[in-house]
């Protein structure tokens, strides 16, 4: 198995929609972002009748024998809220929460570098691990993984030239808990039905949450990889015609499994949020993520170059992803840029006769 381009595929689906050009914060399609893959706490769910979900189900086909072992791995981003503290007066030692001279503002220029409040992502993995499904469809129990990652705060200092404190990045994320649920049963004599469910079981405690107090409550772009060692998974999009009917019965709740990989391997199953076909892959001339999988590199690429002097200021200061991205495409070689400007792939020689 070749993992390298699963992942390369995984991670665009776990920073699908991170930031959208022109990414700048002020911009409106950044107002509200993560869009795929939320799952919300139950309660809030339920409050918006079935608006948002909070359990995600995955249902796919893998053929294989006593030897087969199952992986699955969950990923997902966890919502870190930053805000900005002013130090008024600079300080020598970084102060105790809750000091008064610590004041939170809109934007602190520090050093020459302004900040200003964002939302931030850490990167989660649940790994389960390798089952037996032929094991787990003489067993009537599923297997049942908890998940817990505690509320923490953490500061860090923004120093002036004089090398005084003068003022914070407060960075906040909220308690996250959620189970993995994984099940194999024998549809027919060498074929199982594997069912993955992912569920957010934060706690809401009788309180009422916005939708942005929700989603740092939220297990975000998640999605899960199924992985297999002797033993092959069953395309969902086209199955053999024996397992077409399996196929119809699995049921897919917020997610879409296809094959991953290389083209024709059948070891790698990612069950993702976006509608995706089998084998995705991303364009080798691509220079790196722009959070846009719909978007052309060399049309994002040159709306980049386009930005004014202060557009790119505010790109620079939103976030250090964005800021990577803009520092990336304006040290890129003339070289890399062509090769942006299209390539033609899977020509087959003309038949007459199949006219």
């Amino acid at each position: 198995m070749t993992l390298a381009s699963v992942e390369k595929i995984a991670e665009a689906v776990l920073y699908e929609g991170y930031m959208l050009y022109p990414y700048r914060a002020s911009a409106v399609k950044n107002q509200q972002r993560w869009n795929f893959g939320v799952l919300s706490p139950r309660q809030h769910c339920e409050r918006q009748d079935g608006a948002d979900a909070w359990m995600m189900q995955t249902e796919c086909l893998l053929q294989g024998d006593a030897s087969t072992r199952l992986s699955v791995e969950i990923r997902f981003l966890q919502i870190v809220n930053r805000s900005v503290c002013e130090c008024v007066p600079t300080l020598v030692e970084l102060p105790a929460e809750g000091d008064p001279r610590m004041q939170m503002v809109e934007s602190l220029t520090v050093g020459g570098q302004e900040y200003i409040p964002w939302q931030e992502a850490i990167e989660r993995k649940i790994t389960i691990p390798a089952l037996q499904p032929a094991t787990f469809s003489s067993q009537p129990l599923q297997r049942s993984t908890h998940f817990e990652f505690e509320a923490k705060r953490e500061l860090e200092p923004l120093c002036d030239r004089d090398g005084r404190i003068a003022g914070v990045i407060v960075r906040d994320r909220e308690e996250l808990t959620g189970s993995v649920e994984v099940n194999a049963t024998c549809c027919r004599d060498g074929v199982f039905k594997v069912a993955v469910w992912l569920r957010n079981l934060a706690s809401e405690e009788d309180h009422s949450y916005s939708r942005d107090e929700a989603l740092t409550r939220s297990l975000v772009s998640a999605h899960t990889i199924l992985t297999a060692d002797n033993g092959q998974f069953v395309s969902m999009l086209d199955p053999p015609d024996d397992l077409k009917e399996l196929a119809a019965g699995c049921n897919n709740q917020g997610t879409w499994p296809v094959l991953a990989g290389e083209d024709g391997a059948r070891d790698a199953m990612l069950s993702s949020p976006i509608i995706l076909y089998d084998y995705p892959q991303i364009a080798p001339e691509s220079p790196g993520s722009l959070f846009d999988g719909t978007e052309i590199d060399e049309i994002l690429s040159l709306r980049i170059l386009a930005l004014t002097d202060d557009e790119k200021r505010e790109m620079r200061q939103s976030d250090d992803r964005t800021r990577q991205i803009l520092e990336r495409t304006e040290q890129m070689p003339h070289e890399q840029f062509m090769k942006l400007h299209g390539v033609m792939r899977g020509l087959r020689p003309f038949n007459e006769e199949a006219l």
